[in-house]
């Protein structure tokens, strides 16, 4: 089978959905569980979805073996969804990254990011500016947000990437195909599994490794390496979407090394600058 032919296959296997906040006279309705899918060969079906043009919109992208309605994105979608003021549109990849086939799925990210270009493209069509979106991808989903870009006339104005894939990437992607600074006007990466299942720092604008980026503690009671990378890896989701809240931040960072080893201290003052993690981070 030709690639083309694959790809327009395998395009129908990428799905989009929009989650909203209700807004009805004075009351606010939350429905964590109602969404509406978007098809972007209906010019009308984001206009009929319910979609608040004067919100932000965010698009959130799983990783490997990971799914939209997957526990951990549930999480994070619905920490955007109770802040009231994102539209969340979710982009669902699982047909096309399924366990063990990591080979596969590495090579169906550069569809999932066109497809999703197509969204992006829908939404400035109607109006949003690019200030207004931003995409959010953990995994393989970081390196998917970056590769939009390669789809549009303007690079995006600002992405969020959670922990972004390292095995095999390094090895078999150029710069074109990962997520690098260079995709959007702000790039912002947490690390909590450098090394191993994620990249290594210095990938953003601004890049955050909690707890030194390697190995959470909280993961160290796993059985195994693996299981606790693995719990790592996923805990960047986690951390980003405490950070959403409205109430209180209390993801803080300072200046470390490039390995995060150490904290960074000035050697001509005793100010540390302290800065936030997440969408309250200075864009610089």
């Amino acid at each position: 089978m030709s690639g083309s032919r694959r790809d327009v296959l395998l395009v129908h296997e990428v799905f989009l959905f929009l989650y909203i906040v209700e807004t009805r006279g004075l009351r606010t309705i939350v429905d964590l569980r109602r969404r509406t899918k978007i098809d972007l060969r209906d010019k009308w079906s984001l206009y009929n979805s319910g979609w608040n043009p004067n919100k932000n919109n965010v698009i959130v992208i799983h990783g490997f073996n990971g799914a939209a309605n997957s526990r951990i994105m549930v999480i994070l979608r619905n920490a955007y969804l109770m802040r009231g003021d994102f539209n969340v549109f979710m982009v669902d990849w699982s047909p096309l990254t399924v366990y063990p086939c990591y080979l596969s799925s590495l090579r169906n990210t550069r569809l999932v990011s066109q497809c999703t270009a197509q969204l992006y493209t829908y939404l400035t069509y109607w109006g949003a500016s690019a200030y207004q979106i931003h995409c959010v991808g953990h995994s393989l989903g970081a390196h998917i947000c970056g590769m939009i870009s390669n789809h549009l006339t303007e690079r995006q104005h600002k992405i969020i990437g959670l922990d972004p894939a390292k095995p095999l990437v390094d090895l078999f992607t150029m710069d074109e195909f990962r997520l690098t600074r260079d995709d959007a006007d702000f790039v912002e990466v947490i690390h909590t599994n450098s090394g191993v299942y994620g990249e290594y720092p210095q990938i953003g604008h601004v890049d955050f490794s909690v707890n030194g980026g390697r190995m959470q503690p909280i993961c160290t009671s796993q059985g195994n390496i693996i299981q606790q990378s693995r719990c790592s890896h996923f805990k960047s989701v986690c951390y980003y979407a405490l950070s959403l809240s409205r109430r209180h931040n209390r993801f803080l960072g300072v200046q470390c090394t490039e390995t995060c080893d150490s904290v960074v201290l000035p050697s001509f003052s005793n100010r540390i600058d302290i800065i936030p993690m997440g969408l309250q981070t200075p864009e610089w």
